[in-house]
C-alpha cells in the first residue's frame, strides 16, 4: 500500500525536484501540496507549484495556499538580517537560486482550494483514517499554526520529514539554515509536538550534491521531468559559482533528498537519535542546537549527518525517469 504524504513546499528551484521525485514513486499516495512562503512570496510558490503539478500530468493533486510570513518573527523591525539569495549579474545575465517563475512552465487553469493550508492541516488531520508523513522544506509556518490551532492533530502524523536545519553547516546567518531561521517558534513548535520528527539537514544535503556530471546523466533520462529537475540543478550550479568561487560545480539539492528519504530510509548512511532545540533569538535564531552534553535531555527526533550521492542520483533517475506529463 502506498504512504500517504504531505507535502508542503515554497517552490523554488531544489522544492520542485523534490515534487516531480514525489509525483513520480508510485510507493507515495500525495494526499495534498500545501504552499508556504521562503524561497519566494507565497503567492509565487504557488503559482510555481499549480504550474508544476500541470506540466506533470498530476492536476488531481490538491493544492492549498499557505501562510504568507512567520508566525511572530517578522513582527520585530530591529531582527538581525539573513544572507539573501539576491539575484547576481554576470556578462549581463541574471542568475537566480529560485526564479519568480520556473522557466519552461505553461500557464494553468489549475487553482489552489478554497481552504488555506492550515485549515486543511486541521480539518484533514483531524478525521484521517490512517496516519499521514508530512514532509516539510520550507519554513515551518503552516504545520506550527495547525499544531497551535489542534495539538491534537499529532495522533494522525505517521512522521514529520523536515528539511531544515544543520548541525556542521549554516547557509543564512553564522549558525543558522533558511527554513528553520525563517520561522525559529515554528520549527520549535513542531520539533516539540510529540510526533516521529527525522531532520534533513544541510549535513546529509550537502553530502550528497550533484555535479555537472549528474545533470548531463539526468538530462540523458529523457524524460520531461528529468530534463526540468536538470535545467534546476544546473541553474543553481551556476548561481553558487558565481556567488561563490567559481570551480566548486556542484549544488546540494535539499528538498529532493527528504522525498527520497521517505521512499528510501537507506540512502541516509548516518542518523542519530539525538535531542535538537531551535535558537530563538539573536544571532542564534534559528539555529538547531544539538544536546552534546554528558547526560543529554532525551532524543526528541533522528538527525542525519551523512547521505549516499550515489544512491540519491539512482533514485532520481529512476522516480523522474517515469513519464508524467
Amino acid at each position: 500500500m502506498a504512504k500517504k504524504v504531505i507535502l508542503d513546499v515554497d517552490t523554488g528551484s531544489d522544492d520542485a525536484v523534490a515534487i516531480m521525485t514525489a509525483i513520480g514513486c508510485e510507493d507515495l499516495d500525495i494526499v495534498a501540496i500545501c504552499t508556504v512562503w521562503g524561497n519566494l512570496e507565497v503567492e509565487d510558490t504557488t503559482i510555481n507549484t499549480l504550474e508544476l503539478v500541470s506540466a506533470m500530468g498530476a492536476d488531481d493533486i490538491p493544492v492549498y495556499k499557505g501562510c504568507s510570513t512567520a508566525m511572530v518573527k517578522y513582527l520585530d523591525p530591529t531582527g538581525i538580517p539573513f544572507m539573501s539569495h539576491a539575484p547576481i549579474i554576470k556578462d549581463g545575465k541574471e542568475l537566480s537560486i529560485h526564479s519568480k517563475r520556473l522557466g519552461g512552465l505553461k500557464p494553468t487553469d489549475k487553482k489552489p482550494e478554497d481552504i488555506d493550508a492550515v485549515s486543511f492541516y486541521v480539518n484533514y488531520l483531524k478525521n484521517a483514517k490512517e496516519k499521514v508523513t508530512l514532509i516539510p522544506v520550507g519554513p515551518l509556518t503552516n504545520l506550527g499554526e495547525a499544531l497551535s490551532i489542534a495539538p491534537e492533530i499529532v495522533e494522525n502524523i505517521e512522521e514529520i520529514v523536515i528539511m531544515g536545519g544543520g548541525d556542521s553547516l549554516a547557509n543564512v546567518s553564522p549558525c543558522a539554515e533558511a527554513n528553520i531561521w525563517h520561522d525559529p517558534e515554528a520549527a520549535t513548535i513542531v520539533a516539540n509536538c510529540g510526533a516521529s520528527v527525522l531532520w534533513i539537514p544541510l549535513d546529509a544535503t550537502h553530502s550528497a550534491a550533484l555535479d555537472m556530471e549528474d545533470v548531463k546523466t539526468l538530462k540523458e533520462v529523457g524524460t520531461f521531468a528529468s530534463k526540468f529537475a536538470a535545467g534546476q540543478v544546473e541553474q543553481r550550479i551556476e548561481f553558487e559559482n558565481a556567488a561563490y568561487g567559481e570551480g566548486k560545480n556542484d549544488s546540494a539539492i535539499h528538498d529532493a533528498l527528504a522525498v527520497c528519504a521517505v521512499i528510501d530510509r537507506s540512502v541516509l548512511t548516518e542518523v542519530e537519535k539525538c535531542n535538537v532545540k531551535i535558537g530563538l533569538f539573536g544571532f542564534g535564531a534559528g539555529e538547531t542546537i544539538i544536546d552534546r552534553r554528558r547526560s543529554p535531555d532525551e532524543p526528541n527526533c533522528e538527525f542525519a549527518f551523512k547521505a549516499s550521492k550515489e544512491r540519491f542520483m539512482e533514485m532520481l533517475c529512476e522516480y523522474l525517469g517515469k513519464e508524467n506529463a
